[in-house]
């Protein structure tokens, strides 16, 4: 049911994306005005979720890491699994955010015959998502030259590696099919496996089925419908220069992928998709695990009356005295 729910939701706004891309009268609102509100929603939400997580209080250094902890010299430490110094802590969040390092060495639960409960590696996960990310950076790369003018010279050869496997033409971008297929597997195994749609909100439907249609539209215009290229990068350059304007020329599947990035963009700060900001400032992972080299003191710790036991005895020895308690000083 909360697939049903995204998959006609995200069908509902390519529908009304592209009926209003059909009439040239609404097409500014489609192509101008949903752009740039979309724009300033991400910018604003995202900006405002990162300041928010920043001054949130760490007062502890509460790193969680496997690995020998530095502390004797003649017990190996694991420096990038438990990290003490600065430089650790960058080759460890780097390995995180370029490999998904974590989610390499990550196990699902299963029960097998007997019963009996085993764990085993998730690879087939971490390889759709890694396939999936760098992809879509590499489209996004690709994407500048509709908004950059001269192109820059590394997306001439970022196209060029991304299209070495030509089938006939237009070229066939590897990025296009990785990313097509990773999606679609994360879609299955969110579907297919109980657990996990057990647990899976409609919001997490709806991100993956909003992708896949985003990705889906680019692909028809590309390999299949015939869109003017001039035209969508005329409307790109002024969208990027702050003087729109839109050709009639522009094909009205353009304007579902311009909305559906647009409902992408407005969405992306309030969802899950917001852990591209979030894994830099998670404290788990960029805090130095050097607890037994300094001290750490809470900052945020504010002074209060204390009340010793020597105190507490003076205000009670009498009564600990009829009641027969022990006292340290008669």
């Amino acid at each position: 049911m909360s697939a049903l729910l995204s998959l006609s939701a995200v069908l509902m706004v390519a529908a009304f994306a592209y009926l209003g891309g059909a009439v040239i009268g609404l097409r500014p609102i489609f192509a101008v005005f949903i752009p740039y509100a979309a724009l300033s929603i991400f910018l604003v939400g995202f900006t405002y979720r990162v300041i928010r997580w920043a001054q949130s209080p760490v007062p502890f250094n509460i790193t969680t890491t496997c690995g020998q902890q530095k502390s004797l010299p003649w017990i190996k430490a694991a420096g990038i699994e438990n990290p003490s110094t600065k430089l650790g802590v960058f080759i460890r969040m780097a390995l995180e955010i370029v490999f998904f390092r974590s989610l390499f060495r990550n196990t699902r639960a299963g029960l097998r015959t007997g019963p009996r409960l085993v764990y085993v590696e998730s690879k087939f996960l971490w390889l759709a998502a890694l396939a999936f990310h760098w992809s879509f950076l590499i489209i996004l790369l690709r994407h500048l030259r509709f908004f950059i003018e001269p192109i820059p010279r590394f997306v001439y050869g970022l196209e060029k590696m991304d299209g070495f496997f030509q089938i006939g033409g237009p070229v066939l971008y590897s990025s296009d099919v990785l990313v097509a297929a990773a999606l679609l597997f994360l879609l299955w195994r969110r579907i297919g496996e109980s657990q996990i749609r057990y647990l899976s909100l409609p919001t997490d439907y709806f991100a993956l089925l909003l992708l896949l249609g985003l990705v889906t539209s680019g692909i028809c215009m590309r390999y299949f419908a015939k869109v003017d290229i001039e035209a969508i990068k005329q409307l790109a350059m002024g969208l990027a220069t702050f003087s729109p304007l839109v050709p009639d020329r522009v094909s009205p599947l353009f304007f579902v992928h311009l909305t559906l990035l647009s409902v992408l963009a407005a969405y992306f700060p309030f969802s899950k998709l917001m852990h591209l900001g979030g894994l830099f400032l998670s404290p788990t992972r960029n805090l130095a695990n050097d607890s037994r080299m300094r001290r750490h003191v809470n900052v945020w710790d504010y002074p209060v009356k204390e009340h010793t036991y020597e105190e507490w005895e003076d205000e009670f020895r009498d009564k600990m005295k009829a009641a027969g308690l022990p006292v340290e000083r008669p």
